[in-house]
């Protein structure tokens, strides 16, 4: 990696778009896009891979205009890079630094106009914590937004060692950490999800104890009630019908039916450091859709892909040039 901490250049290569609308119709690449200026509290980062996520799809349409910043953007949450420059009260890290994270740090307001899909991009200091070392790049960039939100809901809910739980799309980005943090750093005693039929095993090889078929169960009509259902596909309808009472029900999707509850991650790069030893023991594993990872010229392709709601974990833009 010498060749990423070398003097940035000042221009980006960076996919753009000047104006709302499908991916595949606003998004476009180009070459000569300036390099962000770091603020004092930032480092500027060489992107090495970068992960989609369905917010970003949403942003890209327009769903936040009215706490978003205007177009021109340059979209993108989830990075994994090296650290090439450092703001004057950026104490944090060390040029050369391999980091990863979250770069939105409040979900849908205040985001940034520089995004991730580029060759450099610039991040509060806070919201990064130091890449894995058995991690590669691409595992490292899909992990960010996905288990940082796992993990913020888990803490929500109040989920406690012994405890069973059931997570709704539990194949998906999100799902995926959620059985593997509830299983393994919460110590839920009983890990039930749901996922189509050819996801099953995986979703036993995350250590999911029951694995539901949705294409041929409805969790509501299970005889089994559940201490915290976790809703990361937007059926709050169904999810209360599946817990216990006085459970608990978190959902990352609205509408929402009570007492379920939804939240928005507030991205920081604590959750990244206090899951490092999870991650570097294995206990907890990075899920890349096998169709990736993407190369950066066929970003349009992910976003497609992502679009249809078909990924399993994650899906990952590798190498950025």
């Amino acid at each position: 990696m010498a060749s990423c901490v070398s003097t940035p250049p000042s221009v980006n290569k960076a996919w753009i778009y000047r104006e709302h609308g499908e991916t595949a119709h606003v998004l476009k690449f180009e070459t000569n896009v300036a390099v962000p200026q770091i603020k004092e509290d930032q480092v500027l980062i060489k992107v090495v891979a970068a992960a989609l996520n369905p917010i970003d799809a949403k942003r890209v349409l327009g769903v936040f205009r009215a706490t978003d910043t205007a177009p021109p953007i340059v979209p993108g949450y989830d990075v994994a890079g090296v650290v090439v420059k450092l703001g004057s009260k950026a104490s944090k890290f060390n040029i050369g630094d391999e980091v990863y994270g979250d770069i939105n740090e409040e979900g849908s307001i205040n985001l940034k106009k520089f995004g991730t899909l580029a060759e450099y991009t610039a991040a509060e200091e806070r919201l990064l914590a130091l890449k894995p070392k058995n991690l590669s790049f691409v595992e490292a960039a899909s992990l960010p937004a996905a288990i940082e939100t796992a993990y913020e809901g888990l803490k929500r809910v109040g989920l406690s060692a012994g405890q069973s739980i059931l997570v709704l799309g539990g194949a998906g980005g999100c799902g995926t950490h959620v059985i593997q943090l509830a299983k393994h750093v919460f110590g839920a005693s009983r890990v039930a999800a749901t996922a189509s039929t050819k996801k099953l095993d995986l979703l036993r090889s995350l250590g999911a104890d029951l694995a539901i078929d949705y294409t041929r169960e409805n969790v509501e009509d299970l005889p089994e009630k559940f201490d915290v259902v976790y809703d990361a596909v937007g059926q709050s309808d169904k999810a209360v019908k599946a817990v216990k009472e006085g459970g608990r029900v978190v959902t990352l999707i609205g509408p929402i039916t009570p007492p379920a509850s939804m939240f928005v991650l507030t991205s920081t790069g604590s959750i990244l450091e206090k899951l490092k030893p999870y991650l570097e023991s294995g206990k907890v594993k990075p899920v890349i859709d096998p169709t990736g990872p993407y190369p950066f010229s066929k970003t349009i392709d992910a976003f497609t892909y992502l679009q249809t709601s078909r990924a399993t974990g994650k899906v990952v833009v590798y190498p950025i040039p």
